[in-house]
């Protein structure tokens, strides 16, 4: 999704080693190993399976592509280790892969029948049953609202706790279902009325949005001069909040709401911490060409940001 973008923003970066934080399958990072003869790719993952079908793919690119199962936001830890003090590059494609939306057993799409699962790394203890069937109503509510930005969140709630009275809501289909009543088995546009819903739950579970902020703080610091960090987000909540860290590091200060003056990263704003530490490549947010939507379908929400680590 939005390769040849990805790529030409990286292309600064081909003569080093770029992070692709969130490599699934492995198409962005072919993408670049294939860029350039000189560039060192470290794929990050913590979903098994799509690391597996990952370094399948790369095999060709030998010791030049290194997989590595873990959480991305742990990328302070994943460096140390491998003794990198700095990278060129930094790529997040923050999407849920099409192995994981197609795999009716991973439990993320309502279009297939498949358990309430929805952890991308399945280590992980809590699944979206769990939340369906033991939250309350009003915690229900909040997530959905939160979460799913959901105008029938409410709604939604008191109809899920009503049908797990019966028994437990078990299947991604049977949740579909008391949502799409509950809304009135009305479309929105291109949204099936679960859509929002089943979004909340899966950023729920796996914790998408918690230490977002922190790992972009870690991610620039680890960026040697010049080096470039790339995001691809899917939704508002996420977008929004890339949005705003990306401008507090290039030096928008949101105390004063304004430009800092100061043009050193040693100068920062003691209560916001904004400083001119990146210059960002993208004053707006770059969106798939609709030939690329027309292609892929799923494209159509992602939304690309970018910037350059500044020299110091």
């Amino acid at each position: 999704m939005l390769v040849r973008e990805v790529v030409e923003l990286l292309r600064p970066c081909l003569d080093g080693v770029i992070v692709d934080c969130t490599v699934g399958t492995g198409g962005h990072a072919e993408a670049l190993l294939s860029a350039s003869e000189r560039v060192r790719v470290i794929g990050i993952d913590w979903d098994e399976e799509a690391l597996a079908l990952a370094r399948e793919r790369l095999r060709a690119y030998g010791e030049r592509f290194l997989p590595v199962q873990e959480d991305f936001k742990r990328l302070d830890e994943i460096l140390t280790r491998l003794g990198l003090e700095t990278v060129e590059g930094i790529l997040v494609d923050l999407g849920v892969s099409s192995l994981q939306l197609e795999t009716a057993e991973r439990g993320f799409s309502f279009q297939q029948e498949g358990p309430l699962d929805m952890r991308m790394d399945r280590r992980r203890a809590v699944t979206a049953a769990d939340l369906v069937n033991t939250l309350s109503e009003r915690e229900l509510a909040d997530l959905i609202f939160r979460y799913g930005e959901e105008p029938a969140a409410r709604r939604i709630a008191r109809a899920i706790v009503r049908a797990r009275e019966a028994g437990p809501i078990r299947t991604t289909t049977e949740l579909a279902a008391i949502v799409a009543r509950a809304v009135g088995g009305r479309r929105r546009g291109r949204l099936h009325p679960a859509t929002r819903t089943f979004q909340a739950l899966r950023i729920a579970v796996n914790e998408e949005l918690s230490g977002l902020e922190d790992f972009l703080d870690t991610a620039i610091a680890r960026l040697a001069p010049g080096g470039r960090v790339v995001i691809i987000a899917f939704h508002s909540l996420e977008d929004r909040v890339i949005k705003r860290r990306l401008r507090v590091h290039a030096g928008y200060c949101e105390c004063a709401a304004r430009w800092l003056i100061p043009h050193s990263e040693t100068e920062s704003c003691p209560r916001c911490g904004a400083a001119r530490r990146l210059v960002l490549l993208t004053p707006r947010a770059v969106r798939p060409s609709d030939l690329e939507v027309q292609e892929n379908p799923r494209a159509r929400s992602a939304r690309l940001r970018a910037g350059e680590r500044a020299d110091g």
